[in-house]
């Protein structure tokens, strides 16, 4: 079964599957070699000493556990492959770089933001910003923990799916109820911007980057709608 699938998933969705196991087991084995990848690989914001260029395409292919994977992959290969067989590889490896660096962009702007609203730069810890104990430990916080997941891609391959197929049907898992992809990907996008807006603390998911993916979907799907000539 697993092998009939795997075989007839497209080329695009398979290498992707692949390369995000292939990071998620070296990042297990090297962890229990005293070697962190999240660290090295995971995104950190630019104003860290932890920030490496490279680190805006290796995060989103870096993931924080088992559920976190699972849904990613499972959400690829679901949405993905019908996504690429309708697109073709090329356009859909398109988007889904595209969504998942919007991702990151949101992402980072949010958190430069919330930097400068503590401290009055968008970069305190190179400006030697002198700050309150209190403000001065959120700020480690953002420049310490990196992000890291494919959910910014999944979100854009959400919307894609919902503006494309909008009354596709999906059952859910809890509670297993049916639900229209229109509504599934506005239920998604409202929960995200709730719960980015919050902020509660001890919450590790990047929820802005779920929406900057889903927004980069978004502009991108229409601009491919008003123009038909093919871009790459």
């Amino acid at each position: 079964m697993f092998g009939s699938m795997f075989s007839n998933m497209p080329n695009v969705v398979k290498n992707l599957l692949i390369i995000n196991l292939l990071f998620f087991l070296a990042t297990i084995v090297m962890e229990r070699n005293g070697v962190f990848l999240i660290s090295e690989l995971g995104l950190f914001y630019p104003d860290s000493p932890n920030f490496k260029p490279y680190q805006l395409v290796t995060h989103f292919f870096m993931h924080g556990g088992i559920a976190h994977i699972f849904f990613n992959m499972f959400s690829l290969v679901m949405l993905g492959s019908h996504l690429e067989r309708l697109w073709g590889p090329k356009r859909f490896l398109l988007f889904y770089f595209i969504t998942a660096l919007g991702a990151a962009f949101l992402h980072m702007l949010v958190q430069g933001i919330e930097l400068y609203q503590l401290s009055g730069s968008f970069f305190p810890l190179k400006n030697e910003v002198s700050v309150q104990s209190i403000d001065a430990f959120r700020i480690m916080m953002i420049d310490s923990i990196p992000t890291v997941g494919a959910s910014g891609a999944i979100y854009g391959l959400i919307m894609a799916f919902a503006l494309l197929f909008p009354n596709t049907e999906f059952m859910l898992l809890f509670p297993p109820i049916p639900i229209k992809a229109k509504w599934l990907a506005l239920l998604l996008g409202l929960y995200a911007l709730y719960s980015g807006y919050q902020n509660a603390q001890g919450d590790s998911v990047a929820h802005f980057a779920h929406l900057g993916g889903m927004l980069f979907g978004f502009i991108l799907i229409k601009i491919w709608q008003r123009d038909k000539t093919r871009f790459y």
